[in-house]
Protein backbone atom coordinates (compact mmCIF):
# COMPACT_ATOMS: atom_id res chain seq x y z
CA UNK A 1 0.00 0.00 0.00
CA UNK A 2 3.08 2.12 0.54
CA UNK A 3 4.41 1.99 -3.06
CA UNK A 4 0.99 2.45 -4.52
CA UNK A 5 0.38 5.62 -2.23
CA UNK A 6 3.75 7.18 -3.08
CA UNK A 7 3.46 6.08 -7.32
CA UNK A 8 0.14 8.89 -6.51
CA UNK A 9 2.00 11.85 -7.44
CA UNK A 10 2.43 10.51 -10.66
CA UNK A 11 0.19 12.79 -13.13
CA UNK A 12 -2.53 9.45 -13.73
CA UNK A 13 -5.85 9.85 -14.50
CA UNK A 14 -8.33 6.81 -13.46
CA UNK A 15 -11.33 6.11 -15.89
CA UNK A 16 -13.94 4.39 -14.46
CA UNK A 17 -17.73 4.15 -13.91
CA UNK A 18 -18.87 4.17 -10.47
CA UNK A 19 -22.36 3.36 -9.29
CA UNK A 20 -23.91 4.20 -5.91
CA UNK A 21 -26.74 1.92 -4.42
CA UNK A 22 -29.69 2.58 -3.47
CA UNK A 23 -29.21 1.81 0.34
CA UNK A 24 -25.44 4.44 0.34
CA UNK A 25 -27.32 7.31 -1.26
CA UNK A 26 -30.34 7.43 1.60
CA UNK A 27 -27.68 7.22 4.29
CA UNK A 28 -28.33 10.84 6.14
CA UNK A 29 -25.53 10.56 8.80
CA UNK A 30 -22.14 9.39 9.23
CA UNK A 31 -18.95 10.52 7.28
CA UNK A 32 -19.31 7.98 4.79
CA UNK A 33 -22.77 9.74 3.91
CA UNK A 34 -21.05 12.98 3.72
CA UNK A 35 -18.12 12.08 1.70
CA UNK A 36 -20.69 10.78 -1.05
CA UNK A 37 -22.83 13.55 -1.58
CA UNK A 38 -19.70 15.83 -1.48
CA UNK A 39 -18.22 13.36 -4.17
CA UNK A 40 -21.55 13.04 -6.36
CA UNK A 41 -21.62 17.37 -6.43
CA UNK A 42 -18.34 17.40 -7.66
CA UNK A 43 -18.40 14.40 -10.14
CA UNK A 44 -21.91 16.05 -11.92
CA UNK A 45 -20.21 19.20 -11.82
CA UNK A 46 -17.56 18.40 -13.82
CA UNK A 47 -19.79 16.35 -16.08
CA UNK A 48 -22.12 19.13 -16.57
CA UNK A 49 -19.98 21.67 -17.62
CA UNK A 50 -18.07 19.16 -20.24
CA UNK A 51 -21.63 18.70 -21.39
CA UNK A 52 -22.83 22.78 -21.64
CA UNK A 53 -19.46 23.51 -23.52
CA UNK A 54 -20.14 20.49 -26.02
CA UNK A 55 -23.71 21.84 -26.67
CA UNK A 56 -22.69 25.24 -27.25
CA UNK A 57 -20.04 24.55 -29.62
CA UNK A 58 -22.67 22.18 -31.71
CA UNK A 59 -25.40 24.50 -31.16
CA UNK A 60 -23.84 27.33 -32.44
CA UNK A 61 -21.23 26.19 -34.90
CA UNK A 62 -22.66 27.61 -37.63
CA UNK A 63 -19.79 26.50 -40.25
CA UNK A 64 -20.79 23.00 -39.49
CA UNK A 65 -24.63 23.95 -39.91
CA UNK A 66 -23.80 25.61 -43.44
CA UNK A 67 -21.63 22.41 -44.09
CA UNK A 68 -24.40 20.36 -43.84
CA UNK A 69 -27.57 22.42 -45.26
CA UNK A 70 -28.82 21.87 -48.94
CA UNK A 71 -29.05 25.77 -49.73
CA UNK A 72 -26.83 26.25 -51.84
CA UNK A 73 -23.97 28.42 -51.49
CA UNK A 74 -23.67 28.46 -48.05
CA UNK A 75 -21.45 25.85 -47.28
CA UNK A 76 -18.87 28.06 -49.82
CA UNK A 77 -19.48 31.15 -47.55
CA UNK A 78 -19.28 29.99 -43.84
CA UNK A 79 -15.93 27.88 -43.54
CA UNK A 80 -13.53 27.00 -40.57
CA UNK A 81 -10.64 29.13 -40.77
CA UNK A 82 -11.82 32.88 -41.18
CA UNK A 83 -13.75 34.87 -44.03
CA UNK A 84 -11.58 35.47 -47.34
CA UNK A 85 -11.95 36.76 -51.26
CA UNK A 86 -13.28 33.15 -52.39
CA UNK A 87 -16.05 33.75 -49.52
CA UNK A 88 -16.72 36.76 -49.98
CA UNK A 89 -17.66 36.02 -54.00
CA UNK A 90 -19.60 33.36 -52.79
CA UNK A 91 -21.34 35.74 -50.72
CA UNK A 92 -21.73 38.37 -53.42
CA UNK A 93 -23.05 35.54 -55.60
CA UNK A 94 -25.62 34.48 -52.86
CA UNK A 95 -27.16 38.18 -51.99
CA UNK A 96 -27.41 38.64 -55.80
CA UNK A 97 -29.60 35.14 -56.34
CA UNK A 98 -31.84 35.78 -53.29
CA UNK A 99 -32.50 39.57 -54.34
CA UNK A 100 -33.77 38.75 -57.47
CA UNK A 101 -35.54 35.35 -55.64
CA UNK A 102 -37.25 37.84 -53.17
CA UNK A 103 -37.77 40.31 -56.14
CA UNK A 104 -39.64 37.27 -58.10
CA UNK A 105 -41.56 36.28 -55.12
CA UNK A 106 -42.82 39.75 -54.46
CA UNK A 107 -43.85 40.30 -58.50
CA UNK A 108 -46.10 37.39 -57.80
CA UNK A 109 -47.70 38.04 -55.12
CA UNK A 110 -48.43 41.50 -56.21
CA UNK A 111 -50.01 39.91 -59.43
CA UNK A 112 -51.97 37.43 -57.31
CA UNK A 113 -53.49 40.08 -55.23
CA UNK A 114 -54.73 41.75 -58.24
CA UNK A 115 -56.78 39.15 -58.64
CA UNK A 116 -57.48 38.32 -62.17
CA UNK A 117 -59.84 36.67 -64.26
CA UNK A 118 -60.48 35.08 -67.13
CA UNK A 119 -63.57 34.24 -69.31
CA UNK A 120 -64.12 30.84 -70.86
CA UNK A 121 -66.88 30.46 -73.62
CA UNK A 122 -68.30 26.69 -74.36
CA UNK A 123 -71.13 25.20 -75.63
CA UNK A 124 -72.91 22.17 -74.70
CA UNK A 125 -75.35 19.62 -76.44
CA UNK A 126 -78.45 18.30 -74.28
CA UNK A 127 -80.84 15.45 -75.09
CA UNK A 128 -83.61 17.64 -73.62
CA UNK A 129 -83.85 21.31 -72.24
CA UNK A 130 -86.37 23.11 -70.23
CA UNK A 131 -88.57 25.68 -72.35
CA UNK A 132 -88.44 29.51 -71.11
CA UNK A 133 -91.34 31.46 -69.71
CA UNK A 134 -92.78 33.65 -72.11
CA UNK A 135 -94.85 36.70 -71.10
CA UNK A 136 -96.51 39.11 -73.31
CA UNK A 137 -98.39 42.00 -73.43
CA UNK A 138 -101.00 44.24 -75.07
CA UNK A 139 -99.33 47.34 -75.42
CA UNK A 140 -103.15 48.53 -75.25
CA UNK A 141 -104.16 49.20 -71.28
CA UNK A 142 -107.82 49.42 -71.07
CA UNK A 143 -110.83 48.52 -73.87
CA UNK A 144 -112.93 51.35 -74.53
CA UNK A 145 -115.98 48.87 -74.82
CA UNK A 146 -115.15 48.48 -71.05
CA UNK A 147 -114.66 52.11 -70.12
CA UNK A 148 -118.38 53.53 -68.42
CA UNK A 149 -118.32 57.13 -67.44
CA UNK A 150 -117.47 56.63 -64.31
CA UNK A 151 -114.31 54.73 -65.53
CA UNK A 152 -113.28 57.35 -67.83
CA UNK A 153 -113.48 60.00 -65.00
CA UNK A 154 -111.78 57.71 -62.75
CA UNK A 155 -108.05 57.17 -65.11
CA UNK A 156 -108.67 61.02 -66.73
CA UNK A 157 -105.53 61.89 -64.60
CA UNK A 158 -103.64 58.91 -66.63
CA UNK A 159 -104.69 59.37 -69.56
CA UNK A 160 -105.17 63.57 -69.59
CA UNK A 161 -108.95 63.15 -70.14
CA UNK A 162 -110.86 66.65 -69.39
CA UNK A 163 -114.79 66.17 -68.47
CA UNK A 164 -115.39 68.82 -71.77
CA UNK A 165 -113.31 66.53 -73.94
CA UNK A 166 -115.22 64.03 -76.41
CA UNK A 167 -114.59 60.55 -75.63
CA UNK A 168 -114.11 59.74 -79.46
CA UNK A 169 -115.84 56.10 -78.37
CA UNK A 170 -119.12 54.88 -77.35
CA UNK A 171 -118.98 54.84 -73.37
CA UNK A 172 -120.75 51.74 -71.99
CA UNK A 173 -122.90 51.25 -69.73
CA UNK A 174 -121.99 51.13 -65.73
CA UNK A 175 -122.28 47.07 -64.79
CA UNK A 176 -124.33 46.36 -61.81
CA UNK A 177 -121.84 43.50 -60.86
CA UNK A 178 -119.16 46.18 -60.50
CA UNK A 179 -120.88 48.71 -57.58
CA UNK A 180 -119.04 46.46 -54.59
CA UNK A 181 -116.00 46.11 -55.76
CA UNK A 182 -113.34 48.11 -54.21
CA UNK A 183 -112.44 51.00 -56.57
CA UNK A 184 -108.40 50.48 -56.96
CA UNK A 185 -106.54 50.35 -60.42
CA UNK A 186 -105.45 46.61 -59.89
CA UNK A 187 -109.76 45.43 -59.71
CA UNK A 188 -109.56 48.33 -62.84
CA UNK A 189 -107.30 46.40 -64.85
CA UNK A 190 -108.22 42.87 -64.36
CA UNK A 191 -111.26 44.51 -65.52
CA UNK A 192 -111.16 46.25 -68.71
CA UNK A 193 -107.75 45.03 -69.93
CA UNK A 194 -107.30 42.65 -73.06
CA UNK A 195 -108.74 39.25 -72.00
CA UNK A 196 -106.60 36.83 -73.33
CA UNK A 197 -109.83 34.38 -74.45
CA UNK A 198 -110.54 36.89 -76.52
CA UNK A 199 -107.05 37.68 -78.05
CA UNK A 200 -105.65 34.13 -78.26
CA UNK A 201 -107.23 32.73 -81.94
CA UNK A 202 -104.87 29.68 -81.76
CA UNK A 203 -101.98 27.88 -79.79
CA UNK A 204 -99.52 25.19 -80.11
CA UNK A 205 -96.53 24.09 -78.48
CA UNK A 206 -94.68 21.29 -80.52
CA UNK A 207 -97.62 20.58 -82.54
CA UNK A 208 -99.75 19.54 -79.66
CA UNK A 209 -102.85 22.50 -78.89
CA UNK A 210 -102.73 24.16 -75.89
CA UNK A 211 -105.54 26.92 -74.71
CA UNK A 212 -105.79 30.24 -72.06
CA UNK A 213 -105.35 27.27 -69.36
CA UNK A 214 -101.84 27.24 -70.23
CA UNK A 215 -100.56 30.41 -69.67
CA UNK A 216 -101.02 32.34 -66.03
CA UNK A 217 -101.87 36.43 -65.25
CA UNK A 218 -99.32 38.73 -64.01
CA UNK A 219 -99.34 42.11 -63.90
CA UNK A 220 -96.87 44.42 -65.42
CA UNK A 221 -96.32 48.39 -66.16
CA UNK A 222 -98.37 47.25 -68.89
CA UNK A 223 -101.02 46.20 -66.89
CA UNK A 224 -102.37 42.81 -67.24
CA UNK A 225 -100.20 40.24 -69.08
CA UNK A 226 -99.84 36.34 -69.59
CA UNK A 227 -97.20 33.96 -68.92
CA UNK A 228 -96.42 31.13 -70.94
CA UNK A 229 -94.69 27.98 -69.28
CA UNK A 230 -94.46 30.12 -65.78
CA UNK A 231 -94.12 27.01 -63.99
CA UNK A 232 -96.39 28.12 -60.92
CA UNK A 233 -99.55 26.51 -58.97
CA UNK A 234 -97.56 23.00 -59.01
CA UNK A 235 -97.11 22.77 -62.60
CA UNK A 236 -93.55 21.59 -64.00
CA UNK A 237 -91.59 23.70 -66.23
CA UNK A 238 -92.32 22.00 -70.25
CA UNK A 239 -89.18 20.44 -71.58
CA UNK A 240 -88.33 19.96 -75.72
CA UNK A 241 -86.75 17.57 -76.87
CA UNK A 242 -86.39 18.90 -80.40
CA UNK A 243 -84.86 22.21 -82.16
CA UNK A 244 -86.19 23.75 -84.73
CA UNK A 245 -89.64 25.40 -85.80
CA UNK A 246 -92.55 23.33 -84.58
CA UNK A 247 -90.99 22.28 -81.95
CA UNK A 248 -91.65 25.35 -79.51
CA UNK A 249 -94.76 27.44 -78.85
CA UNK A 250 -96.61 29.21 -81.78
CA UNK A 251 -99.43 31.69 -81.25
CA UNK A 252 -102.02 33.61 -83.14
CA UNK A 253 -103.28 36.93 -81.60
CA UNK A 254 -105.87 39.46 -82.39
CA UNK A 255 -104.86 42.64 -80.59
CA UNK A 256 -107.78 44.33 -81.08
CA UNK A 257 -106.52 47.73 -82.09
CA UNK A 258 -110.53 49.16 -82.69
CA UNK A 259 -110.48 48.63 -78.67
CA UNK A 260 -107.34 50.80 -78.11
CA UNK A 261 -107.85 54.15 -76.25
CA UNK A 262 -107.57 57.12 -77.65
CA UNK A 263 -104.80 59.41 -76.91
CA UNK A 264 -105.72 62.82 -75.19
CA UNK A 265 -102.19 63.47 -74.05
CA UNK A 266 -98.54 62.21 -73.45
CA UNK A 267 -98.33 60.23 -70.36
CA UNK A 268 -96.93 56.79 -69.48
CA UNK A 269 -99.53 55.18 -69.40
CA UNK A 270 -100.18 55.72 -73.35
CA UNK A 271 -98.40 54.65 -75.92
CA UNK A 272 -98.40 55.03 -79.83
CA UNK A 273 -97.64 52.19 -81.28
CA UNK A 274 -99.88 49.09 -81.85
CA UNK A 275 -98.85 45.15 -81.22
CA UNK A 276 -97.44 43.64 -78.33
CA UNK A 277 -94.42 43.66 -75.97
CA UNK A 278 -92.83 39.83 -74.90
CA UNK A 279 -90.22 38.56 -72.76
CA UNK A 280 -88.44 35.40 -72.82
CA UNK A 281 -87.08 34.80 -69.35
CA UNK A 282 -86.57 31.75 -67.04
CA UNK A 283 -89.09 30.55 -64.63
CA UNK A 284 -87.06 31.82 -61.43
CA UNK A 285 -87.04 35.58 -62.72
CA UNK A 286 -90.41 37.55 -62.80
CA UNK A 287 -90.97 39.70 -66.26
CA UNK A 288 -89.32 43.14 -66.67
CA UNK A 289 -91.01 43.82 -69.62
CA UNK A 290 -91.33 47.91 -70.46
CA UNK A 291 -87.48 47.44 -70.00
CA UNK A 292 -86.40 43.92 -71.31
CA UNK A 293 -89.39 43.12 -74.07
CA UNK A 294 -89.14 43.21 -77.72
CA UNK A 295 -92.20 44.06 -79.79
CA UNK A 296 -94.25 42.09 -82.23
CA UNK A 297 -96.07 44.13 -84.99
CA UNK A 298 -99.61 42.99 -86.21
CA UNK A 299 -99.27 41.84 -89.68
CA UNK A 300 -96.56 39.81 -89.32
CA UNK A 301 -95.66 36.21 -88.64
CA UNK A 302 -92.29 36.33 -85.94
CA UNK A 303 -89.81 33.80 -85.53
CA UNK A 304 -88.10 34.01 -82.41
CA UNK A 305 -84.61 31.60 -82.59
CA UNK A 306 -83.38 30.97 -79.31
CA UNK A 307 -80.48 29.94 -77.72
CA UNK A 308 -79.78 29.47 -73.49
CA UNK A 309 -76.66 31.21 -72.32
CA UNK A 310 -75.65 29.89 -68.54
CA UNK A 311 -73.83 32.49 -66.99
CA UNK A 312 -71.29 31.44 -64.50
CA UNK A 313 -69.88 34.95 -62.39
CA UNK A 314 -67.07 35.10 -59.94
CA UNK A 315 -67.52 37.12 -56.48
CA UNK A 316 -64.96 39.74 -55.30
CA UNK A 317 -62.24 39.96 -55.39
CA UNK A 318 -62.38 38.28 -58.62
CA UNK A 319 -65.57 39.78 -59.82
CA UNK A 320 -68.66 41.60 -58.66
CA UNK A 321 -71.11 38.84 -58.55
CA UNK A 322 -73.42 38.27 -55.78
CA UNK A 323 -72.53 34.75 -54.06
CA UNK A 324 -75.45 35.34 -51.13
CA UNK A 325 -78.80 36.36 -52.22
CA UNK A 326 -80.67 38.70 -50.34
CA UNK A 327 -83.37 38.85 -47.96
CA UNK A 328 -86.60 39.66 -49.98
CA UNK A 329 -89.91 39.59 -48.37
CA UNK A 330 -91.51 39.27 -51.95
CA UNK A 331 -89.03 37.07 -53.84
CA UNK A 332 -87.79 33.83 -52.98
CA UNK A 333 -84.73 33.58 -55.97
CA UNK A 334 -82.53 36.52 -56.57
CA UNK A 335 -82.09 38.11 -59.66
CA UNK A 336 -81.54 41.63 -60.75
CA UNK A 337 -85.13 41.94 -61.90
CA UNK A 338 -86.32 40.90 -59.26
CA UNK A 339 -83.65 43.38 -57.02
CA UNK A 340 -85.20 45.79 -59.32
CA UNK A 341 -88.82 45.54 -58.26
CA UNK A 342 -88.29 45.20 -54.65
CA UNK A 343 -86.52 47.89 -54.89
CA UNK A 344 -88.71 50.31 -56.86
CA UNK A 345 -91.53 49.10 -54.41
CA UNK A 346 -89.39 50.06 -51.50
CA UNK A 347 -88.84 53.78 -52.71
CA UNK A 348 -92.62 54.41 -54.05
CA UNK A 349 -93.81 53.16 -50.45
CA UNK A 350 -91.46 55.63 -48.62
CA UNK A 351 -91.82 58.64 -50.98
CA UNK A 352 -95.70 58.02 -52.15
CA UNK A 353 -97.10 55.82 -49.40
CA UNK A 354 -98.68 53.51 -52.33
CA UNK A 355 -97.51 50.73 -54.84
CA UNK A 356 -98.20 50.23 -58.73
CA UNK A 357 -100.56 47.60 -59.80
CA UNK A 358 -97.46 45.06 -60.90
CA UNK A 359 -95.49 45.91 -57.29
CA UNK A 360 -95.77 43.40 -54.71
CA UNK A 361 -96.41 43.68 -51.13
CA UNK A 362 -99.16 45.06 -49.02
CA UNK A 363 -99.07 48.70 -49.38
CA UNK A 364 -102.30 50.34 -50.59
CA UNK A 365 -102.52 50.69 -54.65
CA UNK A 366 -101.46 54.26 -55.85
CA UNK A 367 -104.80 56.05 -56.67
CA UNK A 368 -104.51 57.70 -59.89
CA UNK A 369 -104.33 61.17 -58.77
CA UNK A 370 -101.57 59.38 -56.89
CA UNK A 371 -99.88 57.83 -60.41
CA UNK A 372 -99.32 61.23 -62.15
CA UNK A 373 -98.50 63.25 -59.24
CA UNK A 374 -96.15 61.21 -57.40
CA UNK A 375 -95.18 57.22 -58.39
CA UNK A 376 -94.60 57.92 -62.43
CA UNK A 377 -92.19 61.30 -61.37
CA UNK A 378 -91.14 59.30 -58.87
CA UNK A 379 -90.07 56.29 -60.62
CA UNK A 380 -88.94 57.62 -63.89
CA UNK A 381 -86.27 59.27 -61.37
CA UNK A 382 -85.35 56.32 -60.03
CA UNK A 383 -85.01 54.49 -63.74
CA UNK A 384 -83.41 57.66 -65.30
CA UNK A 385 -81.13 59.73 -62.96
CA UNK A 386 -81.19 57.88 -59.20
CA UNK A 387 -78.47 55.46 -59.36
CA UNK A 388 -77.54 55.09 -55.92
CA UNK A 389 -80.55 54.55 -54.35
CA UNK A 390 -81.30 50.89 -56.12
CA UNK A 391 -77.74 48.58 -56.62
CA UNK A 392 -78.43 45.43 -57.81
CA UNK A 393 -75.81 43.20 -57.90
CA UNK A 394 -75.00 40.64 -60.50
CA UNK A 395 -75.98 37.14 -59.34
CA UNK A 396 -73.31 34.74 -59.78
CA UNK A 397 -75.23 32.23 -62.13
CA UNK A 398 -77.65 33.78 -64.60
CA UNK A 399 -79.74 32.43 -67.43
CA UNK A 400 -80.69 34.64 -70.29
CA UNK A 401 -82.00 33.69 -73.97
CA UNK A 402 -80.69 35.08 -76.83
CA UNK A 403 -82.47 35.53 -79.61
CA UNK A 404 -82.57 36.29 -83.72
CA UNK A 405 -85.47 37.39 -84.98
CA UNK A 406 -86.81 37.23 -88.63
CA UNK A 407 -90.32 38.34 -89.81
CA UNK A 408 -92.59 37.11 -92.38
CA UNK A 409 -95.83 39.27 -94.22
CA UNK A 410 -99.25 38.14 -92.88
CA UNK A 411 -101.78 37.30 -94.29
CA UNK A 412 -101.04 37.03 -97.87
CA UNK A 413 -103.20 37.25 -100.21
CA UNK A 414 -104.24 34.09 -101.02
CA UNK A 415 -104.86 33.48 -97.66
CA UNK A 416 -106.68 37.09 -96.78
CA UNK A 417 -110.29 35.90 -97.31
CA UNK A 418 -109.66 32.20 -95.60
CA UNK A 419 -108.81 34.28 -92.39
CA UNK A 420 -111.40 36.69 -92.81
CA UNK A 421 -114.32 34.24 -92.99
CA UNK A 422 -112.62 31.58 -90.46
CA UNK A 423 -112.54 34.40 -87.87
CA UNK A 424 -115.47 36.53 -89.41
CA UNK A 425 -113.43 39.88 -89.62
CA UNK A 426 -112.37 41.74 -92.42
CA UNK A 427 -110.10 41.54 -94.60
CA UNK A 428 -108.50 44.76 -93.61
CA UNK A 429 -108.97 43.55 -89.66
CA UNK A 430 -107.32 40.78 -90.60
CA UNK A 431 -103.80 42.51 -91.42
CA UNK A 432 -104.53 45.18 -88.87
CA UNK A 433 -105.07 42.90 -85.89
CA UNK A 434 -103.26 39.57 -86.45
CA UNK A 435 -100.26 38.42 -85.40
CA UNK A 436 -98.35 35.04 -85.09
CA UNK A 437 -95.51 34.45 -83.04
CA UNK A 438 -93.20 31.31 -83.05
CA UNK A 439 -90.88 31.08 -80.28
CA UNK A 440 -88.51 28.14 -80.42
CA UNK A 441 -84.63 26.76 -79.96
CA UNK A 442 -82.65 26.80 -82.74
CA UNK A 443 -80.52 23.64 -81.46
CA UNK A 444 -80.23 21.62 -78.18
CA UNK A 445 -77.93 23.15 -76.56
CA UNK A 446 -76.84 25.98 -74.78
CA UNK A 447 -73.88 28.36 -74.28
CA UNK A 448 -71.80 28.48 -70.94
CA UNK A 449 -69.56 31.97 -70.80
CA UNK A 450 -67.87 31.25 -66.96
CA UNK A 451 -65.29 33.43 -65.13
CA UNK A 452 -62.19 31.35 -63.81
CA UNK A 453 -59.66 32.87 -61.63
CA UNK A 454 -56.86 33.22 -63.70
CA UNK A 455 -54.14 32.80 -60.84
CA UNK A 456 -54.54 30.87 -57.87
CA UNK A 457 -52.81 30.03 -54.81
CA UNK A 458 -51.31 26.22 -56.38
CA UNK A 459 -50.22 28.76 -58.85
CA UNK A 460 -48.34 31.24 -56.60
CA UNK A 461 -47.12 28.34 -54.89
CA UNK A 462 -45.38 26.95 -57.87
CA UNK A 463 -44.25 29.75 -59.27
CA UNK A 464 -42.58 30.31 -55.84
CA UNK A 465 -40.60 27.09 -56.32
CA UNK A 466 -39.73 27.39 -59.25
CA UNK A 467 -38.04 31.17 -58.43
CA UNK A 468 -36.52 29.58 -55.00
CA UNK A 469 -35.21 26.36 -57.07
CA UNK A 470 -33.55 28.30 -59.74
CA UNK A 471 -31.99 31.21 -57.79
CA UNK A 472 -31.32 29.68 -54.41
CA UNK A 473 -31.53 26.14 -54.88
CA UNK A 474 -33.85 25.62 -51.89
CA UNK A 475 -37.56 24.28 -51.07
CA UNK A 476 -39.78 23.36 -48.25
CA UNK A 477 -37.49 21.14 -46.72
CA UNK A 478 -34.54 23.98 -46.28
CA UNK A 479 -36.80 25.80 -45.09
CA UNK A 480 -37.54 23.75 -42.40
CA UNK A 481 -33.64 23.13 -42.07
CA UNK A 482 -33.18 26.46 -41.20
CA UNK A 483 -36.32 27.01 -38.52
CA UNK A 484 -34.46 23.83 -37.14
CA UNK A 485 -31.19 25.36 -36.64
CA UNK A 486 -32.57 28.26 -35.31
CA UNK A 487 -34.99 26.33 -32.74
CA UNK A 488 -31.71 24.69 -31.37
CA UNK A 489 -29.93 28.26 -31.17
CA UNK A 490 -32.76 29.54 -29.12
CA UNK A 491 -33.39 26.13 -26.96
CA UNK A 492 -29.48 26.35 -26.37
CA UNK A 493 -29.48 29.55 -24.55
CA UNK A 494 -33.12 29.29 -22.82
CA UNK A 495 -31.96 26.20 -21.13
CA UNK A 496 -27.95 27.16 -20.42
CA UNK A 497 -29.19 27.97 -16.81
CA UNK A 498 -32.96 26.77 -16.53
CA UNK A 499 -34.58 23.59 -16.25
CA UNK A 500 -32.88 21.65 -19.00
CA UNK A 501 -29.95 21.69 -16.58
CA UNK A 502 -31.83 19.55 -13.77
CA UNK A 503 -33.09 17.22 -16.66
CA UNK A 504 -29.42 16.87 -17.78
CA UNK A 505 -28.23 15.66 -14.25
CA UNK A 506 -31.28 13.13 -13.50
CA UNK A 507 -30.71 11.19 -17.04
CA UNK A 508 -27.14 11.15 -16.54
CA UNK A 509 -26.79 9.39 -13.20
CA UNK A 510 -25.27 6.10 -13.85
CA UNK A 511 -22.94 7.87 -16.63
CA UNK A 512 -19.17 7.40 -16.33
CA UNK A 513 -16.47 10.28 -15.15
CA UNK A 514 -13.10 10.65 -15.95
CA UNK A 515 -11.26 11.64 -12.33
CA UNK A 516 -7.41 12.30 -12.19
CA UNK A 517 -5.93 11.48 -8.91
CA UNK A 518 -5.74 15.23 -8.18
CA UNK A 519 -8.89 15.64 -7.92
CA UNK A 520 -9.31 13.11 -5.89
CA UNK A 521 -6.98 14.05 -3.62
CA UNK A 522 -8.78 17.21 -3.59
CA UNK A 523 -12.14 15.06 -2.20
CA UNK A 524 -9.94 13.52 0.19
CA UNK A 525 -12.76 11.03 1.29
CA UNK A 526 -9.85 8.65 2.97
CA UNK A 527 -10.48 10.73 6.66
CA UNK A 528 -13.84 8.70 7.02
CA UNK A 529 -11.77 5.18 6.48
CA UNK A 530 -8.14 5.38 8.80
CA UNK A 531 -9.30 2.86 10.84
CA UNK A 532 -9.62 0.07 9.01
CA UNK A 533 -7.56 -2.92 9.42
CA UNK A 534 -4.00 -2.85 8.44
CA UNK A 535 -4.04 -6.75 6.56
CA UNK A 536 -7.14 -5.85 4.95
CA UNK A 537 -6.82 -6.45 1.22
CA UNK A 538 -9.28 -6.15 -1.76
CA UNK A 539 -10.69 -8.55 -4.82
CA UNK A 540 -9.18 -8.72 -7.84
CA UNK A 541 -12.42 -7.27 -9.69
CA UNK A 542 -12.94 -4.51 -7.28
CA UNK A 543 -12.88 -2.62 -10.81
CA UNK A 544 -15.16 -1.53 -12.58
CA UNK A 545 -17.55 -3.20 -10.27
CA UNK A 546 -16.89 -2.94 -6.44
CA UNK A 547 -19.16 -5.83 -4.89
CA UNK A 548 -17.95 -6.17 -1.50
CA UNK A 549 -18.40 -2.35 -0.16
CA UNK A 550 -19.41 -0.11 -2.88
CA UNK A 551 -18.28 3.23 -1.76
CA UNK A 552 -16.61 5.79 -3.25
CA UNK A 553 -14.29 5.96 -0.34
CA UNK A 554 -13.29 2.44 -0.54
CA UNK A 555 -12.28 2.71 -4.14
CA UNK A 556 -10.20 6.45 -3.44
CA UNK A 557 -8.12 5.07 -1.23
Amino acid sequence: MRRVEGHCRMPLQIFCTISFSGEDRHRSDGATGRGEEGADEFLYGQEEEEAEEEEQGTATDLAAFASGCTLHGVGHIFVEGGFGVRQALWALAFLLSLSMFLYQVADRIIYYLEYHHVTLLDEQDSAEMTFPAITFCNINRVRTSQLSQDDLLYIAPLVEYETWMEPGFPVAQPNPETFDEALNLHAFYSRTSHQLEDMLLSCSYRGIECSSEDFSVVFTRYGKCYTFNAGQDGKSPLITVKGGTGNGLEIMLDIQQDEYLPIWGETDETSFEAGIKVQIHSQDEPPLIDQLGFGVAPGFQTFVSCQEQRLIYLPPPWGDCKAITGDSEFFDTYSITACRIDCETRYLVENCNCRMVHMPGDAPYCTPEQYKECADPALDFLVEKDNDYCICEMPCNVTRYGKELSMVKIPSKASAKYLAKKYNKSEQYIGENILVLDIFFEALNYETIEQKKAYEVAGLLGDIGGQMGLFIGASILTVLELVDYVYEVIKHKLCRRGKCRKNHRRNNADQGVALSMDDVKRHNPCESIRGHPAGMTYAANILPHHSTRGTFEDFTC
